[in-house]
């Protein structure tokens, strides 16, 4: 039987420092893996220097939109690049370190029991959380409490953007629908897997924030999760999801 072809989507706006470091590293985790670069027409020339990457190298490629169109439709893009080209398996990471490499292998091999695998800060009752400061952390905790409480997604990381998702589930889920853009985007992607059926393993990480660049949490995305999840919840009551 055949690997699976993995796909590991690497959403960019101004991350021409990171993306350097961060490719050899997810290409060096496991032989299986493609990269696919979703630059927002980032002005520090991230999406030239993906390019450059992809020319030079078969296993990793660009993906171009025009304007910064948000993080959870770059994710959508990438989804659908590589449903076109036959991937079986999607994960989703930061530019920035802050999701580790070398967990790679380790959500791979339990995808082959389990369709969704999130790389999780909050398993165990711990928080796996190195250099963020405590405002961050609070909202970032807090965040995903309140998700699991008004959706009643039983994921400890609702809000976690390192996921592992198969093929099957993507298909089943209608990504057109889907209309969350910010953190509440990894929350209402979750959501509509479990409610296919699709149940979650949490694989525990140590998260660690940027060491350059900047985040791009922004007082906008945080009030969009708010009413966003309510939301969801509605839809979700109504068998709308």
């Amino acid at each position: 039987m055949p690997e699976d072809r993995i796909l590991v989507i690497i959403p960019t706006y101004d991350e021409r420092e990171n993306l350097p470091r961060i490719v050899p590293r997810v290409l060096e985790a496991h032989p299986g893996v493609d990269i696919l670069v979703v630059d927002d027409n980032s002005p520090d020339g991230t999406g030239l220097l993906a390019a450059g990457m992809a020319r030079d190298d078969p296993r990793v490629h660009a993906l171009h939109r025009e304007g910064k169109g948000g993080l959870g439709k770059a994710y959508i893009a990438g989804f659908q690049w590589g449903l076109e080209r036959d991937y079986q398996l999607f994960l989703e990471m930061d530019a920035d370190f802050s999701h580790p490499p070398e967990k790679i292998p380790v959500m791979v091999e339990a995808s082959r029991k389990h369709p969704v695998v999130v790389g999780s800060r909050y398993v165990g009752r711990r928080v796996n959380v190195v250099n963020w400061p405590i405002t961050r952390l609070i909202i970032s905790v807090f965040g995903s409490v309140y998700a699991r409480v008004i959706t009643r997604l039983p994921v400890m990381d609702a809000t976690g953007g390192f996921n592992l998702w198969r093929r099957e589930v993507l298909e089943a889920i209608p990504l057109d629908r889907i209309e969350s853009n910010g953190y509440a985007f990894q929350v209402e992607l979750k959501l509509r897997a479990w409610r296919k059926g699709f149940n979650p393993l949490e694989i525990p990480i140590v998260f660690t924030e940027r060491e350059t660049g900047e985040s791009k949490m922004s007082k906008r995305i945080v009030l969009e999760a708010v009413w966003k999840l309510w939301k969801l919840r509605i839809l979700d009551l109504l068998g709308r999801l």
